[in-house]
């Protein structure tokens, strides 16, 4: 045992291990000896952490490490839609926007959301639609006179013209008097007694929106009818879920109704009031915000501080019907004080609760209703950009005064502002979108490409330059699922053993770029989900498959195409670019933006044997017409493939030695078509006002240039106060006497530039004959060559010095096109 003993301690010291660390071993005495050893450090590889999620916390405004409150699950509380309109481009912004976050945090990051939504059914803007719309319809129903409209409508557009003098707003002012001109307009319209029925209707239409707010205001107290305001907003809410199918954006797991958590809202101001957080005057409760800030741990606005005392907004988070109610304002203990309860008027919803009839305020719905499903704190917050303050500051204010705890959300996410054409979108400026006008336009695929292709936090400008960019990046995808497309079909076998063949060196590139590619983009969404740089780097992908596609003449590696193709198409649908169960390869990318059906890929495998047979038919054609120069047989393969078969949905792209067939919807096309005439279009016109521009400011230099000294100075108003009998300035604008000898300088250098474009009078100066150091025409050689000849010319000459702005060959080849125009030499 003492001999085994030694060997071990004996090739332990031999190995040169360098750490201490001890080692008890029995020997045959029964003792146990202390055994010092040394240990070799190793040398183990530097591993980079794995990226983890951050997201942009509006609460900290900084990116934070996401952390839920309880493990994997996320309660995620997004404020809905107040359903009194139809949905416009603004609501696809954030919601489109928090659909392809919830998308990433879902399927590749692998949390387990649940994704609340509200609907605001109870709000100022419903009831007075409602009621407006009810009292208009009656109004109609009860077929009034020519006479009696005109006197309603002329008592209502005096109503309407004060309200336009006390708006202070500029766009809504813009639209106050814009309906204004209208009805006036049309008040003045000539009518006899053959017309006055299309008149009474022309005049209903038009002035509707003045009618309708005068019949609310004579006559709005009277409405009772609950249902009334019910139907409305069942009727947008149904219309909203429309268009958020539409835009392929994900139904919520939980939907909230205000209408339907009345309880719950009652039963969180009542707790409120009890903490001391709120006061109840005349049957309205509101929220203490004074009391609130003062106590531990609180503070007031912590989303927007410096909005707080922005009376503006305030006021507008009252609600419409709170504008201008001053008794409501000396309510209250402090201007900054919200509604958490409103005593309802007559004309106004009602339901009970232990201050009287009223209804709920609107900050108040989303904090019992997000409480009711949620708990007592939120791990994700969302909604768009407007509602910071005063809405989601005031969410947090009384959720945390109720629940006693803060913050009561832990990650609050805003939507960036969208902009039509670099301009806030309003109906004053006429550039008000709805969410159905878009889909007219273009489809929901080009629309969520446009947002993916911004960082959904930052504003966004909807406009045709930046929808262009979208589609061009969609008809990259197609065409590269396409050709990846043709060549499985037409290659791949994976029972074959040589699909797993020796990877070339343009294969390894191309691997490589794949897998550079899968990291940068997990680094992109781990980055606040930042899906402009994760399409970015999904370009350049499809750019190095092309490029290897271009530069292999053999048969390609099918595999690693696959392999390409399925990852582009996998982060595709997970951002929702695609149809939710596509999962064949750009199956998702379809030319209508829709999923292919079963009964699409029966045709495609029907028609690509016989394609496949006609375009290596075309392939020998062509060889064979090469060969033998007969070009009437290469002029009717081009047509075959550039006019007739395009029509049909089959586009052919000729290769090295083959030809890639693909399949394309011929309405897509045509529209591909029309978008590039029309594109060059606009580059022409744009090209043609720019060049109209530079000529017209050529001739005005060249005019000021020929204009004798004493008128050239007394043009120049701006810095020049008084002349001599010359004409010459004397003082600058100031008054102040100027320096001659200035003044002497200028005029030279006035006199040179006249020499310098001074033509020979004697001779013609249009045609197709140029001087390239004089920059002229002339109408033929003999008068070119007497022009040499001049002095003028000979002076221009040694000016430049031989250094023209362009060369002869230029200005010949410009000459014999009859167009004549000087190129800057670089």
């Amino acid at each position: 045992l003492r001999t085994v003993g030694n060997i071990f301690l004996w090739n332990f010291n031999r190995a040169g291990i360098s750490s201490a660390f001890s080692i008890k071993m029995p020997f045959h005495n029964g003792k146990a000896d202390e055994v010092t050893c040394a240990m070799e450090s190793l040398s183990l590889p530097v591993i980079k952490p794995r990226s983890c999620l951050k997201l942009y916390n509006s609460l900290t405004r900084k990116k934070e490490i996401f952390i839920p409150r309880h493990g994997n699950q996320v309660n995620w509380y997004i404020c809905g839609p107040t359903v009194y309109d139809a949905a416009h481009m603004g609501h696809a912004r954030s919601y489109i926007s928090f659909d392809i976050l919830r998308r990433v945090l879902q399927h590749y990051f692998g949390y387990d959301v649940l994704f609340v939504m509200n609907i605001t059914d109870i709000d100022d803007k419903i009831i007075v639609r409602a009621r407006q719309r009810h009292l208009f319809q009656n109004y109609l129903d009860s077929a009034p006179s020519v006479e009696k409209m005109l006197r309603d409508v002329k008592s209502a557009l005096e109503m309407y013209k004060k309200k336009f003098e006390t708006e202070a707003n500029v766009d809504k002012k813009a639209m106050l008097l814009g309906q204004i001109n209208k009805v006036e307009i049309t008040i003045k319209q000539a009518k006899n007694d053959s017309e006055k029925e299309e008149y009474c209707k022309n005049l209903a239409n038009n002035a509707s929106e003045v009618l309708s707010q005068w019949l609310d205001s004579e006559l709005g107290n009277t409405i009772t009818d609950h249902s009334i305001f019910d139907s409305l907003a069942r009727h947008f809410e149904q219309d909203f879920d429309l268009d958020m199918a539409a835009l392929n954006v994900l139904p919520p797991d939980v939907v909230t109704r205000v209408s339907e958590y009345i309880p719950e809202v009652v039963t969180f101001v009542d707790g409120l009031v009890k903490r001391g957080f709120a006061y109840e005057v005349q049957g309205s409760v509101y929220f203490d915000t004074v009391t609130f800030g003062r106590a531990d741990g609180h503070r007031y606005g912590r989303l927007l501080p410096e909005a707080v005392q922005d009376t503006s907004l305030l006021v507008e988070g009252e609600g419409e019907l709170s504008l201008g109610d001053e008794d409501q304002a000396r309510q209250k203990r402090f201007s900054g004080d919200f509604a958490l309860w409103k005593a309802s008027k007559p004309g106004e919803p009602a339901w009970p609760s232990p201050w009287g009839p009223g209804r709920p305020g609107w900050h108040i719905e989303c904090s019992a209703m997000a409480s009711a499903i949620c708990g007592e704190q939120l791990d994700v917050h969302a909604g768009g950009f407007d509602l910071k303050f005063p809405h989601h500051d005031n969410e947090l204010a009384q959720s945390e005064a109720y629940h006693g705890c803060a913050p009561w959300v832990r990650y609050f996410l805003h939507a960036g502002t969208l902009r039509i054409q670099g301009l806030k979108m309003s109906k004053s400026l006429k550039n008000f979108v709805t969410i159905k006008q878009a889909l007219q336009q273009y489809t929901s695929r080009q629309i969520r490409l446009l947002f993916l292709m911004h960082n959904w936090a930052e504003p966004l400008d909807y406009s045709p330059q930046t929808m262009e960019r979208a589609l061009h990046f969609e008809r990259v995808c197609q065409q590269f699922f396409r050709t990846v497309a043709h060549y499985l079909r037409r290659y791949f076998n994976r029972g074959k053993a040589g699909s797993y063949a020796k990877l070339t060196a343009d294969e390894l590139r191309l691997l490589q770029a794949l897998q550079t590619c899968k990291q940068a983009v997990h680094d992109a969404l781990c980055d606040s989900v930042d899906t402009k740089t994760a399409l970015e780097h999904i370009r350049e992908l499809i750019c190095h498959v092309n490029v290897y596609l271009d530069s292999s003449a053999a048969v390609p590696n099918c595999l690693l195409l696959r392999n390409s193709a399925i990852y582009v198409n996998n982060i595709l649908k997970l951002f929702g670019a695609c149809g939710n169960d596509a999962d064949e390869i750009g199956k998702c990318f379809g030319d209508k933006g829709d999923v292919v059906t079963s009964s699409d890929c029966a045709n495609e495998s029907l028609l690509m044997p016989c394609l496949n047979a006609l375009a290596d038919f075309r392939e020998v054609v062509r060889s064979e017409a090469k060969i033998h120069g007969v070009q009437a047989l290469l002029k009717e393969c081009d047509r075959i493939r550039d006019e007739i078969l395009p029509n049909m949905g089959v586009l052919l792209e000729d290769r090295k030695g083959h030809t890639v067939v693909k399949l394309v919807d011929p309405e897509t096309l045509a529209r591909e078509r029309e978008q590039k005439v029309k594109l060059e279009k606009e580059r022409l016109a744009e090209k043609e006002k720019q060049n109209a521009q530079s000529a017209a400011k050529k001739a005005e230099k060249e005019r000021l240039q020929r204009m004798p000294a004493s008128e050239l100075f007394r043009q120049q108003v701006d810095k020049y106060s008084a002349f001599d009998e010359r004409g010459i300035p004397t003082h600058d604008a100031d008054g102040e006497l100027l320096n001659m000898d200035q003044i002497h300088d200028e005029l030279e250098k006035n006199k040179k530039e006249v020499k310098r474009i001074t033509p020979d009078p004697d001779l013609p100066g249009e045609g197709q004959y140029p001087c390239i150091g004089c920059d002229r025409h002339f109408t033929s050689q003999s008068v070119l060559m007497e022009h040499c000849r001049s002095k003028a010319h000979k002076r221009r000459m040694k000016e430049l010095k031989f250094s023209t702005k362009y060369t002869q060959k230029e200005a010949e080849a410009a000459a014999g096109l009859g167009i004549y125009t000087a190129l800057n030499k670089k």
